[in-house]
């Protein structure tokens, strides 16, 4: 651990049995956040338009027909530092997620943070996408710390994710139930915000109400 990773494990699981919060109070639609999907176009995002196109009012996401080599994202342009992201996913099947504090590569894919979003396991964990991948203070939890977190999850339904940054502490909530209280300095502090298509079996994932308080 290094003493670099700080996680409440034990208090965690706790929260996410009650629903209590790590201090970190949220904050409301009239609080200074934007939209970042105007509901009815991608404007303002990069992606592949043969796999995400707009439909009743949410992002689709889709490799229906399509076969992916690798996993990839459609992304904001612009660039984001210290913010609070929120927004709504709902995933058919396999394994999708919500990047942040992320860089954009070449041919749609982007490398960094992603609060992971999965029919099994992961829904509600930290990942970091191309780089460190299941990172330490994961692996440092136990079954049933990992398997509280995943609970805080409602498979098919739509799944509330409040991702918070600043500096280097990155708290997460899934559902109103906190899944990550983190200090990571080794983690980038600015990057595109994007939504993930993984490679294998065909999938379909849907986000709507996405938008961001920069701090």
């Amino acid at each position: 651990m290094k003493g670099r990773w700080i996680l409440m494990g034990m208090l965690l699981m706790v929260a996410v049995g009650t629903g209590a919060l790590f201090g970190c109070a949220g904050v409301t639609e009239d609080d200074g956040f934007v939209a970042l999907f105007d509901g009815k176009t991608l404007n303002g995002w990069i992606g592949d338009e043969r796999l995400w196109s707009v439909e009743d009012g949410v992002i689709l996401g889709s490799t229906e027909g399509v076969t992916i080599q690798r996993n990839t994202f459609l992304s904001t342009e612009k660039i984001y530092k210290d913010f609070v992201l929120k927004a709504k996913v709902k995933l058919r099947n396999h394994n999708s997620g919500i990047q942040f504090r992320s860089e954009r590569k070449d041919d749609f894919v982007v490398v960094g943070y992603q609060a992971d979003v999965a029919t099994k396991t992961y829904f509600g964990m930290l990942y970091e996408e191309g780089k460190r991948g299941i990172m330490e203070y994961w692996k440092a939890l136990s079954k049933e710390e990992q398997a509280a977190i995943h609970g805080a999850s409602k498979a098919g339904e739509w799944n509330a994710y409040e991702i918070r940054c600043q500096g280097d502490h990155i708290t997460m909530t899934l559902n109103g139930e906190p899944v990550l209280d983190l200090m990571d300095p080794d983690g980038a502090k600015e990057g595109v915000v994007a939504l993930q298509l993984h490679q294998g079996e065909p999938m379909e994932v849907r986000f709507k109400e996405i938008s961001i308080k920069e701090l």
